[in-house]
């Protein structure tokens, strides 16, 4: 009994530090929930096939509140197979309508600034700005990235990196006056290694001070590469991260979510890091798709004040899904099924 009143007491500790969001989407735990506590929604997939026209699938996208309701940065694939970002917005950030034209990206001086291509996008944001960061081809794949502050003018601020990189995560804040930014460097295609490191810069332009986070794992789910995926929660504990790890397997590659948490002061170290994956490829609509067996978190909508946490993530190629956990939950989950490396703990600078 002592040991449960410590443990209760352990998870309650947990704050988050970001501002309150009342009417989070939500659905309670189910009973008899086995393995980390993280649950999907029963209404999945929340966006399906089709959903504008020209527009076939939208997957890997992301979310956030706005003005009291809800907006999002959507990936969708085009019936020419060319994907783009489109803007969706939402009252309960699970119904979901879209903008029929991909977002017009202009330059400094507002001239059309188009990319070839832009697919998995993040959204955040930093003090009073709303940041677009995704994949693009500069001369192969590279980080894309574009600012905001009404959705209505997104201005992109050019090539911050060179390529080949991928899955770049920008921090909702700054830290020690810079922007923290997480990435993949990668080849320029479907990459079969990758590690996740961070950059900073004082103003999106000048990028330095480059240090290795963590690398794969070696449990199967993580065991061929890495990368980031919704923008960290801050919390007391420190920075709250869901990614993506991948296996390759004799039907190919198998994406699956997992946790950490990284150092408040200093993200390049890791706390501490789940060995188990959160969410593995279960369901019809993650085990099969346009690229089957895929779970890819992209965003998460979270309220501080009963910690609850909505999980977006693309689902096969193919879907949006929806997944659900308590901040003190999945904190103590995390921490208690811990295994860091070396190369976690360490700054990550050589």
């Amino acid at each position: 009994m002592l040991q449960k009143i410590r443990r209760k007491k352990l998870m309650s500790d947990v704050k988050m530090i970001s501002p309150a969001v009342k009417n989070v989407p939500w659905q309670d735990k189910p009973e008899g929930l086995k393995g980390a506590p993280i649950w999907r929604y029963t209404e999945n997939p929340i966006i399906g096939r089709n959903p504008i026209e020209g527009v076939a699938r939208i997957f890997n996208s992301a979310v956030m509140p706005y003005e009291g309701e809800f907006i999002g940065v959507f990936r969708g694939e085009q019936t020419n197979g060319i994907p783009y970002i489109y803007l969706g917005r939402s009252k309960d950030a699970i119904h979901w309508d879209f903008e029929k034209d991909k977002i017009d990206f202009v330059d400094e001086s507002g001239e059309p600034f188009m990319p070839v291509y832009a697919y998995d996008p993040r959204l955040v944001k930093v003090e009073d700005t709303y940041y677009i960061i995704w994949c693009q081809d500069f001369y192969g794949a590279a980080i894309g990235m574009a600012k905001t502050k009404d959705f209505k003018t997104f201005t992109r601020i050019e090539n911050p990196f060179l390529p080949f990189n991928r899955n770049a995560v920008l921090f909702p804040r700054k830290i020690n006056g810079n922007f923290m930014l997480l990435s993949r460097p990668s080849d320029s295609g479907h990459t079969p290694f990758g590690d996740i490191f961070i950059s900073e810069s004082p103003d999106l332009t000048y990028w330095g001070k480059h240090r290795h986070v963590m690398g794969k794992g070696s449990e199967w789910w993580q065991s061929l590469k890495i990368g980031g995926g919704a923008a960290p929660i801050e919390t007391s504990e420190g920075w709250l991260l869901f990614y993506h790890g991948v296996s390759g397997t004799c039907n190919g590659y198998v994406y699956s979510i997992g946790g950490a948490i990284l150092d408040i002061d200093n993200p390049s170290i890791v706390k501490y890091r789940c060995e188990n994956f959160l969410l593995t490829p279960e369901e019809w609509y993650e085990e099969r798709g346009f690229v089957p067996n895929v779970c890819f978190p992209c965003a998460t909508i979270h309220d501080s004040e009963t910690g609850k946490i909505a999980v977006y993530y693309g689902a096969a190629d193919s879907y949006v899904g929806l997944a659900f956990t308590k901040l003190d939950e999945i904190v103590d989950y995390i921490k208690k099924n811990s295994k860091v490396t070396e190369q976690d703990t360490e700054i990550g600078k050589k």
